[in-house]
């Protein structure tokens, strides 16, 4: 630093004498020293204005001004028939000259990011497409889905396995815990069945960040680094990578998008696996996991039974299904569907004293 202040008082004081020579303004030397310090002033306030631009920048402005100064220099030329003695004709030629090299300057400067290394080599060789980066979580790689949805082709782009993933997998599998060990070594079992699959493109990042000490935030600067999304099914990562503005693959949303709908009023056919908590309450379980809950259906356990459904319940955990068991002989109106094989059962009739005959036992009416 104190050699830049060096040079530019010895600039300073260069310029002042040589003012005192040539003395250009005044007779009076001191007046010349004056000018030729304030002029040499200027210069160094407009050198420590470009101190901070970048050199690409000063080169652009440079070839820039000198494009414009040519322009402004061909066109005064073409004029020579101009009477250059006329004061119009000659501030004409002297705003041309101006304007145009200030022109070349202030475009030159703005777009000398152009004049870049790297930006010069894109522009003579072909642009290869952007790659679409899918950064996989630990999480999502023990539960295992992934790998069937890659197998279905949803998936495109890149899947980026970062180093620090496989660490923290293998500390898993290593773990004294045999439930804790079980899951890491599926973890494993799963990334080698992806790496196996021909239509993807696997990648193993080593890009670390040792100032940041939770995978969680690892996994989003990378995300952010490569302009990636996550894959996880991490509720707490989940909402963590979008409050930092980083896109979020969930699995656990793609599931319950997947599951079927549903409406009030329509029938089903479920397993009833155990009872419920309610009173005369039992529990079934579609394919997918989500919870079917039948009243009336306690008595129906270890039966497959035709439900109708009464509400759909969707939480931030699935989806929950609620929905009755009508026994045939009890509501003739909510009556089940028929079972393939089996004749329709006769319409219902609204319930007054004249249908009470239809309500009673078929044995008493063979009678």
């Amino acid at each position: 630093m104190t050699w830049f202040v060096f040079a530019r008082v010895l600039f300073v004081a260069a310029v002042a004498y040589s003012a005192s020579l040539v003395r250009p303004v005044h007779e009076m030397a001191l007046v010349n020293v004056l000018v030729g310090a304030g002029l040499a002033g200027l210069v160094v306030v407009f050198e420590t204005q470009l101190r901070d631009t970048a050199v690409s920048s000063i080169l652009g402005a440079v070839i820039g001004g000198t494009f414009g100064l040519s322009i402004a220099k061909t066109i005064t030329t073409t004029l020579f028939w101009a009477n250059t003695n006329d004061s119009r004709v000659a501030f004409l030629h002297t705003v041309t000259l101006l304007a145009l090299t200030y022109l070349g300057l202030v475009v030159g400067g703005r777009k000398g990011e152009w004049l870049e290394p790297a930006r010069l080599i894109s522009l003579f060789r072909a642009t290869a497409p952007k790659k679409h980066f899918k950064i996989l979580d630990t999480s999502v790689i023990i539960d295992g889905r992934i790998a069937d949805i890659c197998e279905t082709g949803f998936v495109d782009g890149t899947l980026v396995i970062p180093q620090f993933v496989l660490k923290e997998l293998q500390f898993v599998a290593d773990s004294s815990d045999a439930m804790k060990r079980n899951r890491g070594r599926r973890g494993l079992d799963i990334l080698q069945k992806i790496q196996k699959m021909t239509n993807l493109d696997v990648v193993i990042s080593d890009v670390d960040f040792p100032d940041v000490k939770e995978v969680d935030l690892k996994l989003i600067e990378l995300a952010r680094s490569l302009e990636g999304k996550i894959v996880t099914n991490d509720f707490n990562l989940n909402k963590v990578a979008e409050l930092r503005g980083v896109h979020v693959l969930n699995i656990n949303e793609l599931a319950n998008s997947l599951k079927p709908v549903v409406l009030p009023g329509e029938y089903m056919k479920v397993f009833i696996l155990k009872e419920g908590r309610e009173y005369n309450q039992g529990v079934a379980y579609l394919d997918d996991g989500t919870m079917v809950v039948v009243d009336n259906g306690r008595k129906m356990i270890s039966k497959n039974i035709d439900v109708v459904v009464t509400s759909v319940l969707q939480t931030t955990a699935g989806k929950m299904i609620f929905g009755r068991y009508i026994e045939p002989a009890g509501d003739p109106q909510r009556m089940p569907p028929p079972v393939e094989g089996e004749s329709p059962a006769p319409a219902a009739t609204p319930p007054s004293s004249q249908t009470a005959s239809f309500r009673r036992p078929r044995a008493v009416q063979q009678t």
